[in-house]
């Protein structure tokens, strides 16, 4: 508080005084202006293999969208930070402001766009079934009935719910609905076709995906409103990596 041993004791002229409290003031309420910038918090649902999740051995969080993140931030030149946090929790505190970006298989809506920003696509999706290795009645989305698993919030969900013969069940982590799935406590289970493919990969001969994706949607990284300068630097560097080869190349890491 060097500025108060400076005045005590002084007669101050009142504009003098109102301009220290304004200049005082405006070093609380803009944190940025002083020296040093803080790291911008990545939200992102780690339980989402093979874009996030934590590697068992590491603890870390790792996948297709954290290099692509990384990637990004690098070409930008933005200091991040990843932050582990639950689906519904994660679009609660990008509408909020909690978060400054997220990352996390988000796909762009209309809907989403009412409560955040998105940056330009970087990965194309769909959804896809995934089925008992056994099961020969479920083709197809279009056969769907009985009870459908997915995760709560995601477009998995909304697209069950359009389903008359179908009946949502929710899950925090997609991957409980896929243990429920090879238990035989749901029929099916839909999520995005890239994640569908790796569940089926790792469970070889308990699960399979029927038919083709049969949505198309695009993944976006989500950043709270106002910061629209940030996305500008995130599109031109996704624009450069995708001229690059960068994204292919994470592509063939992840999901080849």
């Amino acid at each position: 508080m060097a500025w108060t041993k400076t005045i005590r004791g002084i007669v101050v002229k009142k504009t003098t005084w109102l301009l220290l409290i304004g200049l005082l003031l405006v070093g609380i309420v803009v944190p940025g202006c002083s020296s040093g910038t803080s790291s911008l918090q990545v939200a992102t649902d780690a339980t989402w293999p093979p874009f996030e999740y934590v590697n068992t051995d590491t603890k870390e969080i790792e996948g297709f969208d954290i290099d692509v993140m990384k990637a990004i931030a690098e070409k930008a030149d933005l200091d991040i930070e990843f932050v582990n946090v639950g689906w519904d929790p994660l679009l609660a505190g990008m509408a909020q402001g909690t978060y400054d970006l997220a990352i996390s298989s988000i796909t762009i809506t209309e809907d989403r766009k009412k409560d955040m920003l998105f940056s330009d696509p970087y990965f194309a999706a769909g959804q896809m079934v995934v089925v008992a290795a056994d099961n020969t009645s479920i083709k197809s989305h279009m056969d769907l009935s009985g009870v459908v698993g997915a995760q709560i919030g995601t477009t998995g969900a909304f697209e069950i719910e359009k389903i008359d013969a179908a009946e949502l069940k929710t899950y925090d982590d997609i991957g409980l609905a896929v243990q429920d799935l090879m238990n035989g406590q749901i029929v099916a289970v839909v999520c995005d076709n890239p994640v569908a493919l790796d569940y089926v990969k790792v469970n070889a001969g308990k699960v399979k995906t029927v038919g083709e994706a049969f949505t198309d949607e695009f993944y976006g990284i989500a950043a709270a409103k106002g910061n629209e300068a940030v996305v500008a630097k995130i599109n031109t560097a996704i624009a450069a990596l995708e001229a690059e080869g960068k994204f292919a190349e994470i592509s063939k890491k992840w999901l080849e």
